[in-house]
């Protein structure tokens, strides 16, 4: 298995230091899978995106969802479970698991809800106004205002 050394991307970036965390959370998380539990991230359209978590056998309050930092953690987690039961087979998983996402800047969750074992989680990229790009209207009457202005200073001096 290979490892790849961020350090040199480290030292000669300046404001790339988040990049460099997912990449190195990315390769990390790589060589650990964990495939519990499953879920989908479906593209809804441009800009809305859902992201879907087999969670059977979990009720909303055993759920605990979290963002901080454009780190988007699902935890959960069973109560303990005080009837006593005589299984045959046990496939239906009660393990507590926790699965983390990358958030690209400027998303949001925008719901999240819980549904015949799925646990969806939807989310939107929203850029900020003044990320947005801007058409800049040219009017031709502030040049001759700007002329007339310099013509006027020229002939004070």
């Amino acid at each position: 298995m290979t490892t790849i050394d961020l350090t040199p991307l480290y030292r000669n970036t300046v404001g790339f230091d988040r990049l460099a965390s997912l990449l190195d959370n990315a390769f990390r998380t790589e060589q650990n899978p964990t495939s519990y539990p499953p879920y989908d991230i479906d593209a809804l359209d441009e800009h809305r995106y859902a992201i879907s978590l087999a969670v059977a056998g979990f009720k909303q309050n055993e759920l605990d969802i979290q963002v901080e930092r454009g780190m988007l953690t699902v935890k959960g987690k069973k109560a303990e479970d005080k009837s006593k039961h005589s299984y045959l087979y046990q496939g239906i998983t009660t393990r507590a698991f926790e699965r983390k996402f990358n958030l690209a800047d400027h998303v949001e969750i925008t719901g999240a809800k819980l549904d015949n074992g799925l646990l969806t989680i939807e989310l939107k990229h929203e850029l900020p106004e003044v990320m947005k790009p801007k058409h800049i209207e040219i009017n031709t009457e502030d040049s001759n205002v700007l002329e007339h202005k310099s013509n006027s200073n020229e002939q004070a001096a």
